[in-house]
């Protein structure tokens, strides 16, 4: 099927880019700041790319309150390159040996931990596995470590629909957080952390540069195993250019920082955030055919999952909110079910047009 308008995209990433952001791009294609040349096609080492590239790190500190003590590096590779960067880089902090504690609540923080263990010792704090990630596990049952370089957590777990509605408290263990599904959707203390890291699919542009936010002093400690193209350091030493950068994906996330920007920075478009799920999940808890599984104190503001109570109406409801533009519901094979991805990008147009035809679609049921 083929659309003549835009439709309202829910999918989990790659991502609805704000239209604002894709009809920029599109003027800028052939001749970006009148030089005859799409920034595709221009040096990543002249003057008119590093202008750029230094004005989206400048836009990011801002947005995100970086301070200087962290280092900002716009890699390749995407969050599973840092599940093994990550390791690399810290695991030999460790006090007895390479070591790590995670905290295990879906399926991304199960990848991080399972990648973990080709480096050293991976162990597992906390898991929510048993509770099939519906929830996150208390903080009195998790088994932080003495001797672990690092914590690990991924701060919303995209398949599962779960997110920390706070930074978890780790005893003053050195905290790694994975947000690549809900950076720069809510306000965050970058103090409280050593290292941030996530992809730009999400809620910043397209797919292709991954956001690395090291505290300076965390940098220097590598394997003699990692990679180069791994190592903190050294991509800080090349201003993350130690190998020809993503120049187009680092202009479009500067394009998603100067529009959340104009949307009044993060603490605005976090209210708005807010109310989407809040419109989403109140039409769930009073539907007599759909039901969220997650605990309530858990649920994601960033990908809501749902279920049909009758499961055979699962098809016929993906064909027809596909036909009514609402595209790309299915939930991931992992975990069944729908899935509404309803990032920074979607607009509360969106959500409100999704619960429209769900609610019809539960009259016609």
């Amino acid at each position: 099927m083929t659309f003549d308008r835009r439709i309202f995209n829910f999918a989990a990433g790659p991502a609805t880019v704000p239209e604002e952001v894709l009809k920029q791009a599109a003027a800028e294609m052939l001749n970006w700041q009148g030089l005859g040349a799409s920034v595709m096609e221009i040096s990543h080492r002249g003057k008119e790319f590093m202008a750029l590239y230094e004005e989206t790190l400048r836009d990011l500190r801002t947005l995100m309150s970086i301070p200087e003590t962290h280092e900002i590096l716009l890699l390749q590779g995407g969050g599973i390159g840092q599940n093994a960067a990550i390791p690399m880089n810290l695991m030999p902090l460790g006090k007895n040996g390479p070591k790590a504690d995670f905290l295990v609540t879906g399926i991304w923080s199960e990848k991080s931990f399972k990648e973990a263990q080709k480096y050293g010792v991976a162990h597992q704090a906390a898991s929510s596995a048993a509770e099939k990630f519906n929830t996150i596990p208390a903080r009195s049952s998790w088994q932080l470590s003495d001797d672990a370089a690092y914590v690990h957590y991924c701060a919303n777990e995209t398949i599962g629909g779960v997110e920390f509605p706070d930074i978890p408290d780790v005893d003053g263990k050195l905290l790694v957080a994975d947000i690549s599904s809900n950076i720069l959707t809510k306000e965050m203390d970058i103090s409280q952390c050593g290292v941030w890291f996530g992809g730009a699919q999400k809620n910043i542009g397209p797919s292709g540069v991954t956001i690395v936010i090291v505290r300076k002093d965390l940098m220097g400690h590598s394997m003699k195993i990692t990679p180069s193209i791994w190592d903190w350091s050294l991509q800080a030493a090349t201003q993350s250019m130690h190998n020809t950068p993503p120049t187009f994906a680092i202009y479009m996330a500067g394009l998603g920082f100067k529009w959340l920007l104009k949307q009044g920075g993060v603490k605005a478009i976090a209210q708005r955030n807010q109310e989407k799920a809040n419109l989403l999940y109140d039409f769930l808890d009073q539907s007599s055919l759909y039901e969220n599984r997650v605990t309530k104190a858990y649920r994601s503001r960033m990908n809501v999952t749902f279920f049909l109570k009758d499961e055979n109406f699962n098809a016929e409801f993906l064909a027809q909110s596909h036909a009514a533009g609402l595209v790309a519901l299915r939930g991931h094979k992992a975990a069944g079910g729908m899935r509404a991805s309803i990032y920074n990008a979607m607009p509360l147009a969106g959500v409100q047009v999704l619960i429209e035809f769900m609610r019809d679609f539960e009259r016609r049921a």
